[in-house]
């Protein structure tokens, strides 16, 4: 398996730097042999087109930490039934993968490249569409919007009532279709609750610029509209085995799963002390900031620390909560669960690395924009 990890990070690297057109032709390549599946991608094409190649550019070159990719692919095959794939669609698009990449790498491709790819795609291909056919839940839920409340100028916490029972873990994440606004268009969004017994589910959504389901979330959703939930993915969650104290990490809206985390440890923790790090770039990103001083009043081994990074007369900390959290401590000997942007996160696991927390210790679920 090392060779094969070897070849397909080494035959990447010919075309990384031309992948945004490479994904364009990847797609044509799609359509241009299936015409039907296009019905099954949005209108828009402009923010999917590197989606599917990223998944599977991110599996094949992990297939040297085979535990960590036979998870990834499972939620990949469950999560991908939600799209209407079949299993014969994973040969067109296998075809098409490795159609780009020769055409992409030219003169320097070589058969030994040609099959790495076959094998990781295979391998990938088959594990997914095992995952798809074993899971019986359905491919998506329908959920109604029971309330939807602004806080501020770009966030909304919407809670909504699936039709049926949608099992899943604090901490987890699910992909999100506005079908009446942004339809075949879907985004990661992290439960802000733990399961409850009316089965209702708390989002907390941002309005990017460039976002189109978080601007439908945010500004035209209103009560009464359907939402489309996938199947619950991520595995950001509690590790009930584990005695060691407890440190939660979240950028603005990733203070979703952390609130969930919280939401859990209410219900059993006694012996855990949990510090929550809460931080944006001003007070009006500290959107749930009441709710969460309520928790910590509530609960004496909850500990927090709101943060803001860019607004001077803020009552708190000052800074990136990436690095404010290595003003306290010490924590070696902490469980670590980080939440934010792609950016805030990465930042964060290297304030941790330089504090020699160990990587095992820490979880956390990055996404893009959203």
């Amino acid at each position: 398996m090392g060779d094969l990890s070897h070849l397909l990070k080494e035959s990447w690297a010919l075309v990384e730097e031309r992948q945004d057109k490479l994904a364009g032709y990847f797609y044509a390549r799609i359509f241009l042999s299936c015409p039907g599946l296009r019905d099954l991608f949005p209108v828009q094409m402009d923010v999917q087109r590197a989606r599917l190649l990223g998944a599977i550019v991110t599996a094949v070159q992990n297939l040297d930490e085979p535990e960590r990719l036979d998870g990834y692919l499972r939620d990949l095959g469950r999560d991908h039934r939600k799209y209407q794939v079949e299993a014969e669609h994973y040969a067109v698009v296998g075809d098409a993968l490795l159609e780009s990449l020769r055409t992409f790498a030219g003169e320097r491709w070589t058969p030994e490249f040609e099959r790495a790819w076959r094998d990781g795609y295979e391998l990938i291909a088959r594990k997914m569409i095992e995952a798809a056919a074993a899971e019986t839940s359905p491919a998506f839920w329908v959920a109604e919007v029971l309330s939807h409340e602004r806080r501020g100028r770009d966030v909304a916490v919407i809670t909504v009532l699936p039709g049926q029972a949608l099992e899943y873990r604090a901490g987890q994440y699910v992909s999100v279709e506005c079908p009446a606004y942004q339809p075949r268009v879907w985004r990661n969004y992290s439960m802000a609750n733990a399961p409850r017994r009316d089965q209702t589910l708390e989002f907390h959504v941002r309005a990017r610029s460039t976002g189109w389901v978080s601007g439908a979330l945010v500004r035209r959703v209103r009560a009464g509209d359907l939402l489309r939930l996938a199947a619950p993915m991520g595995s950001m969650t509690l590790d009930r085995r584990s005695t060691r104290d407890i440190v939660c990490v979240a950028g603005s809206t990733g203070l979703a799963p952390i609130k969930a985390l919280l939401e859990e440890l209410t219900r059993y923790n006694r012996t855990r002390w949990v510090h929550v790090f809460f931080g944006g770039g001003t007070r009006e990103d500290l959107y749930d900031l009441p709710e969460l001083r309520a928790i910590a009043a509530q609960h004496p081994w909850v500990s927090l620390v709101p943060a803001c990074s860019r607004d001077a007369g803020f009552d708190g900390e000052h800074g990136n909560v990436s690095e404010i959290v290595g003003r306290y401590g010490p924590w070696s000997d902490h469980d670590f669960y980080v939440a934010g942007s792609s950016g805030m996160v990465h930042a964060t696991l290297a304030t941790l690395a330089t504090l020699d927390v160990p990587a095992a210790r820490i979880r956390y679920d990055a996404f893009g924009v959203q």
